[in-house]
């Protein structure tokens, strides 16, 4: 059933998970209209409503479901856009973002050859060390939001460049969303992996914190990426959320920055 949100602010109030609920005192909302379009277009997007490439409904449609004017709309458009999760197509309309378009792809991956830039070097070559189901620690469930013993997916792979070893990266999942997910099934799938989160497990990674640190090539690190032991290598650990701020991915990363640095912009 359609949701219905009232263009005066009077009346609505907003539930804890962005639904709009009419009928509520006559109290100021919690947030202006404008986000709480946003918050029900993001619910539409998190149901699966609208798949990862696809068009949404025009600014003109969306108006009409929702009771609002465009503008309200169209300002919930622009932040959604402004977050990489709507792609505005100039004559053509607005689509869901997927990690399988160039401008996407790349959003994750902040380490940049010193002569180029993200994706100049092309495909990495990837190989898939394992992948198999385990029970997760403490601190993986931690970073999940799951218990202590819960089932994971555990992951491990190489990303080469011009043949060189470059990123090693360990990945936990939580095993019941990404069931049949196997070693085979990542070495056959030459997308980006996110992008095979989105297309066979419908589940899309929208944001991610990262801690970064120095770490020493040991524990068989150092094999998989030649490099002498001891060497510095960067470390960065990343959670990946999906909507709602439900975190669905666990990577560690341990990069090579002997001819590669990592390159963030900051606003």
């Amino acid at each position: 059933m359609t949701p219905t949100i009232f263009p005066s602010t009077e009346n609505v109030s907003v539930a804890s998970d962005g639904e709009a609920v009419a009928g509520a005192p006559m109290t100021p909302a919690f947030s202006p209209l404008y986000q709480q379009i946003k918050g029900l277009i993001l619910n539409s997007l998190r149901l699966g409503e609208w798949k990862p490439g696809e068009a949404i409904p025009s600014e003109i449609e969306l108006a009409a479901r929702f009771r609002v004017s465009q503008g309200t709309v169209r300002k919930a458009i622009d932040e959604l856009a402004a977050e990489n999760l709507l792609v505005r197509r100039q004559g053509k309309g607005t689509f869901v973002a997927t990690h399988a378009e160039q401008q996407v792809q790349f959003r994750f991956l902040k380490l940049v050859p010193d002569s180029g830039t993200p994706g100049s070097e092309g495909p990495a070559q990837r190989e898939i060390v394992e992948c198999r189901r385990t029970r997760a620690s403490a601190d993986i469930a931690r970073a999940l939001a799951l218990r202590t013993g819960d089932a994971v997916l555990q992951a491990r792979r190489v990303l080469s460049f011009a043949g060189t070893p470059t990123i090693l990266e360990d990945i936990w999942l939580p095993a019941a969303p990404f069931k049949g997910l196997t070693a085979e099934r990542l070495a056959n799938y030459h997308g980006p992996m996110y992008a095979l989160f989105e297309t066979e497990f419908n589940m899309r990674m929208v944001r991610a914190e990262e801690k970064i640190r120095a770490e020493p090539a040991t524990d068989g690190r150092e094999t998989l990426l030649q490099v002498a032991p001891g060497t510095p290598l960067l470390s960065v650990e990343r959670i990946a959320y999906t909507y709602k701020d439900i975190p669905m991915e666990l990577r560690r990363g341990y990069y090579r920055t002997d001819t590669h640095h990592y390159h963030n912009t900051l606003s």
